[in-house]
């Protein structure tokens, strides 16, 4: 069969098509080539010299040593640093479960996908087999025949190719734009990742320390309620007034709404967990953390300037759209200029089937064709016009986004520096408010201190002892949140961003078997 449908002359179009198309492909392409731009000329992030080391508070959870290292290179999984095995098994739940994750995931497959579809519709000529069967009635007085049937049936079968030349570089363009679509969607991915990450070790660290100040309250809460019983016993025998007894009542009452303010922060923490992970807050069985039971990262590293705008995903997705609105200026350009198409087509034809691809039904045809717009109305100038504003917009957004991208090191940074100043003496003035506090107690007790002074101690002890959870929290999100404005090591993994876990049910099961 094939020797009468592809002959030699008639399988030429088919022959130098690719040859043809290979040779347009490598002609320059309209519209400007795509420069990636360069990284910030600064050798610092910070209006001020950092210390490389940060001040200390030894026995105080994230009170250990910290200093920068610069240059050195981020861990994929930064958050093993903290050596917590509870928010590393989390962690990977997360990497599992997310929904956002996971629908960031299969946006990139779509994205990449897409790439296929452009290179498949763009570079590639468009072939399809026709055939058909006609029973008609003709008469055939039309061809000057005095006799003949006027009805009879016609059979066909051809295979037809359609393909546009590239001249002007139109169809690379828009692959490139294609591919850019692609790499936005992966580096939005990175970013989710990071998010993601980011936000279960800073939330797993709010956890601890909610937990935290809330056990300190509720000792607090007992010391209270403790002297408010001493203040009772001493009214009975006259030694203290009324105001005494109810102003000790007061600051009772008082605590115990802090009580339940923590008790309601913390379940709305865990809650926020459980949804991180990608699970119900009445399923997902979120552990308890402990500030004491994490671990401090002694060594931060910090990368050089130069090199953040390659390591941080929200960069390198708006320096994507910035190629992506780039090729599309190439696609509104080329498509102010000619379009050139061929077409082909080979096949036979016969009045029976059993003639169809006998040596006489062969046909075939070459075309080829131009078409140069003149007029439509200004619409292609103003698509270009548009693609060059957008282009220029992606321009404006990417430098935003670097200086947004520094602005948060830079906040880290500072924020790091600061937070283990303020560590320290927080946790100094939490020692000495309750050194202070015993020593007055005791001489309220022996009847040498006012019950005033005992008041106004209580309230320093507390107010010191919560600005003291808060600053060891602090250090521990600080900490996390220079690992997520330097990128946070994706670029160190080797495996997937979103690893869903295998989903078996009986539809996949026989659908596979059938297969």
């Amino acid at each position: 069969m094939s020797q009468y449908m592809f002959g030699s002359k008639e399988f030429f179009i088919l022959r130098y098509l690719p040859l043809l198309s290979a040779g347009l492909l490598s002609a320059c392409a309209v519209g400007p080539d795509f420069k990636q731009p360069d990284a910030p000329n600064t050798s610092s992030y910070t209006e001020s010299t950092l210390s490389k080391k940060l001040a200390t508070a030894p026995g105080v959870p994230g009170g250990t040593d910290q200093e920068f290292i610069e240059g050195a290179d981020i861990e994929a999984q930064w958050w093993e640093l903290f050596k917590s095995p509870e928010l590393d098994v989390l962690i990977k739940r997360a990497l599992q479960q997310n929904p956002n994750l996971g629908a960031a995931d299969a946006a990139l497959r779509a994205s990449q996908e897409n790439v296929s579809v452009q290179i498949g519709g763009q570079y590639f000529p468009a072939i399809g087999l026709n055939g058909g069967a006609t029973r008609q009635l003709q008469p055939s007085s039309i061809y000057g025949l005095p006799y003949g049937s006027d009805t009879y049936n016609l059979y066909n079968a051809s295979v037809n190719v359609t393909y546009k030349l590239d001249v002007f570089g139109g169809a690379r363009r828009a692959v490139e734009g294609a591919r850019a679509q692609a790499e936005i969607a992966q580096f939005q991915l990175e970013g989710a990742y990071l998010s993601l990450t980011a936000n279960i070790v800073t939330s797993a660290v709010r956890e601890a320390a909610l937990r935290a100040q809330m056990q300190a309250t509720e000792e607090i809460l007992k010391a209270q309620t403790n002297l408010a019983e001493v203040t009772e016993k001493q009214l009975a025998i006259g030694t203290v007034s009324k105001v005494d007894v109810t102003s000790q009542r007061t600051l009772v009452s008082n605590s115990q709404v802090d009580l339940f303010t923590y008790e309601r922060n913390l379940s709305f923490a865990r809650n926020q967990l459980a949804v991180l992970v990608g699970e119900l807050p009445s399923n997902a069985n979120i552990t308890k953390f402990d500030l004491k039971s994490l671990h401090l990262p002694e060594k931060l590293p910090l990368s050089v300037p130069s090199s953040l705008v390659r390591q941080r995903p929200d960069v390198r997705a708006a320096e994507a759209q910035l190629k992506a609105t780039n090729a599309l200026v190439g696609v509104a350009t080329a498509n102010l200029l000619p379009q050139f198409n061929i077409t082909g087509a080979v096949g036979s034809a016969a009045l029976t089937s059993s003639a169809l691809f006998g040596p006489n039904a062969a046909l075939w045809s070459v075309a080829g064709g131009i078409f140069q717009p003149l007029f439509q109305g200004g619409q292609l100038l103003a698509q270009r016009r548009g693609a060059i504003a957008n282009y220029e917009q992606a321009v404006f957004q990417y430098q935003a986004t670097v200086l947004k991208a520094f602005q948060e090191v830079a906040d880290s940074l500072r924020a790091l520096e600061t937070g283990a100043q303020a560590l320290k003496s927080a946790s100094d003035a939490e020692r000495y408010a309750y050194e202070t506090l015993e020593l007055v107690q005791q001489q309220y007790k022996l009847g040498t201190a006012s019950y005033l002074a005992v008041l106004y101690y209580q309230n320093q002890y507390q107010i010191a002892k919560v600005k003291s959870v808060s600053a060891q929290a602090t250090r521990f999100s600080d900490t996390a949140a220079l690992f997520a404005a330097l990128g946070g090591g994706w670029w160190n993994r080797t495996g997937p961003a979103f690893q869903p876990k295998a989903i078996a049910n009986k539809d996949q099961n026989e659908t596979s078997g059938n297969n």
